[in-house]
């Protein structure tokens, strides 16, 4: 009998010697649950599969992004292996892993109803206690469309092998065709199969927790043009634990739905009249747009910005000169024919500032320029991805320009972020992390050392204020790089907020200059910047963040004044002419409803204070004190009661 020969290999960062014929499982002692896969060179392998001489490999935790990935889209062939035993006639699309879960999509003869999911939920449950076995095997591509004879959209993914579209395909990879049996534990039946490129976890018991969440339809591969599916989305994760965590939070989040609170709290409305994705803020909900933008222009002004207005359409050369109708198109209105021209409503403010500075000469002795506008632009977002207030048609950008010189740049960004981050934070937002966006190797204009440049640039500005930095490649705007300033709400998720972009190329376009300090003309560097992103988006965030409870300062109405009995009234009212003065937003509830539930309708408005009044009260000059959280404080003279409400509006503290 021959040797069998050894392999060396490094585990984990240690040098090791295997035997040859050795798994990647036995060689990391992986238990198929804690740690679900290797990494192998740097490419992801089935702890099954064998290693091979000088392979580096590294341990998938279950816990890790790749690990939950794997889990996630293990289950998703679980979950069509259910379906398809539950519908025979059911045909498999596509089931790839997203975020916190997976789904896979059917072409079935009847929507899935619940008692569908049920069915399809319990089912896979015996199929994860069974402990199946998932096992790799490479097929031609003659073997792989003989074998799936009876799945046409499977058909259509063999010919995607190697192509573009293959490289966000779960079911093809590079040259290799590869399917996945599910294999009986005991006697190595197949079960059923699914082409696929892997990896997987290595039996279904490796599935520690899931479930299903909804279903609805879905064209095939994302076009209108292609037949329509059902869509059976799910979660799936690591441990009971972390998925009892991931549901709780979502019933917090839909607690939290803006859409929800925005109709409870009389903020704001989508009418059909309208359209989809074009809100209109009711007057307490203008309120606080007003208070937000008031706060962020008062900001601007000590910051040394310059206000300028710009009109909503423009003829369509203004958009070519800046090449948005070349990159941009899709995410446009269709043009008005108008006087024999083209016009276009806007979907960006920054071509119509390059106007602006180019209207006259600029000496470098103005510089840094800053411009900055509430701007109203439009975008032509699917209707399947229109959502409340946070992805919107019509939207106003806190948005502003600034023109500096190459030396000027990076202490204008690095004030910039500064400025950004410390805006935020008087929101209410104070858990950042930042994303740098690259160019799109297609989708850009310029050359590649100015890309570079700006690129290094804000990484470096990045990197300053020593927050977490995420790279983001090929999410750059045509134009130029960008920082994105990412936030973390009341219950931990993230929303883009601020963007700062980086551009050497609109300037050249646009022909922008000014007389440098030799008399020569230069190019000046323009920096977009958007702080709350959309004042739509951003009041949407709030909501959710806040659960509709502003903090006084931005509350609709600050303070409820509410009497005991309808003699103690026109005391309130006088109060409220006082507290008026002191800008305080001010209301007395002199309905015919009980004291109680006077109180409880200011509880369910979110009102941050409360002042009650009877006969006590107004013998001492005093009103009761009560909070939102139902706390109480009385016997509270007047002038004490007001001055406690400024001092936290003035703080902006939460209450």
């Amino acid at each position: 009998m021959s040797a069998v020969p050894e392999l060396r290999v490094t585990i984990a960062g240690a040098a090791r010697v295997v035997a040859g014929g050795t798994t990647y499982g036995e060689a990391l002692e992986a238990d198929g649950r804690s740690v679900v896969a290797a990494r192998a060179n740097g490419e992801l392998k089935d702890l099954a599969a064998p290693v091979a001489e000088g392979d580096v490999i590294e341990p998938v935790p279950a816990a890790s992004p790749d690990g939950r990935a794997i889990v996630r889209h293990s289950t998703a062939h679980v979950m069509a292996q259910a379906v398809q035993e539950i519908f025979p006639e059911a045909r498999l699309g596509i089931g790839p892993p997203v975020e916190n879960g997976f789904y896979y999509d059917f072409d079935v003869k009847d929507p899935f109803t619940p008692e569908d999911l049920k069915r399809v939920e319990k089912r896979m449950r015996e199929i994860v206690k069974q402990g199946q076995l998932f096992s790799r095997r490479p097929v031609s591509d003659e073997q792989a469309a003989e074998e799936l004879a009876s799945e046409p959209y499977k058909l259509e993914l063999i010919g995607l092998k190697g192509g573009a579209a293959a490289e966000e395909s779960v079911e093809v990879g590079g040259a290799e065709l590869t399917i996945y049996d599910n294999l009986d534990a005991k006697t190595g039946e197949l079960r059923w199969k699914d082409l696929c490129r892997g990896p997987h976890v290595p039996t279904t018991r490796s599935i520690p927790a899931f479930k299903l969440m909804r279903s609805g339809g879905a064209y095939w591969r994302g076009s209108e043009k292609n037949p329509q599916l059902q869509r059976i989305y799910g979660t799936a994760w690591e441990s009971r634990e972390k998925q009892d965590e991931y549901l709780h939070l979502l019933e917090e989040a839909e607690k939290r739905d803006h859409r929800k609170l925005g109709a409870e709290l009389d903020l704001f409305s989508f009418p059909d009249e309208l359209g989809s994705g074009l809100p209109v803020f009711h007057p307490k909900g203008g309120v606080i747009r007003r208070v937000m933008e008031d706060y962020s222009r008062r900001r601007h002004e000590e910051a040394g910005y310059s206000f300028v207005n710009t009109p909503h359409i423009t003829k369509e050369n203004l958009y070519k000169i800046s090449g948005h109708l070349d990159w941009y198109a899709d995410g446009m209105f269709p043009p008005m024919e108008l006087e024999g021209a083209r016009y276009y409503l806007k979907p960006m403010n920054c071509p119509m500032h390059n106007l602006i500075f180019r209207a006259r000469g600029r000496s470098y002795r103005e510089l840094p320029l800053r411009l900055f506008e509430f701007g109203t632009v439009y975008r032509y977002e699917k209707s399947g991805v229109v959502h409340g207030l946070t992805r919107v048609r019509g939207l106003t950008q806190d948005d502003a320009h600034i023109y500096c010189t190459r030396e000027q740049m990076r202490d204008e960004l690095k004030s910039l972020l500064r400025f950004v981050l410390d805006l935020l934070r008087d929101y209410g937002l104070d858990d950042f992390y930042l994303e740098l966006s690259t160019k799109d190797p297609v989708k850009f204009v310029g050359n590649d050392e100015d890309w570079e440049e700006a690129t290094e640039t804000l990484r470096e500005v990045a990197e300053s204020e020593k927050l977490d930095l995420v790279l983001d490649p090929g999410g750059a705007a045509f134009y130029g790089p960008k920082i994105s300033v990412q936030a973390r709400d009341a219950i931990g998720r993230s929303w883009q907020m601020s963007t700062i972009q980086l551009d050497f190329n609109l300037p050249q376009r646009f022909e922008l200059e000014y007389q440098s300090t030799d008399g020569s003309r230069q190019q000046p560097v323009m920096i977009h910047r958007a702080l709350f992103g959309s004042i739509e988006r951003f009041f949407g965030v709030l909501v959710e963040h806040y659960a509709g409870a502003f903090p006084p300062w931005l509350a609709p109405v600050q303070v409820v004044g509410i009497p005991i009995a309808e003699a103690h009234a026109p005391y309130l009212q006088d109060l409220a002419k006082k507290a008026r003065e002191r800008g305080i937003r001010i209301e007395v509830d002199a309905s015919d409803d009980r004291m109680q539930k006077k109180i409880r309708n200011a509880q369910k408005s979110k009102v941050p204070f409360m002042l009650l009044a009877g006969d006590d009260d107004i013998a001492n000059g005093a009103v009761s004190f009560r909070f939102r959280n139902g706390e109480q404080k009385n016997g509270v003279p007047v002038d004490e009661a007001i001055a406690e409400i400024v001092d936290a509006i003035e703080r902006r503290v939460q209450v």
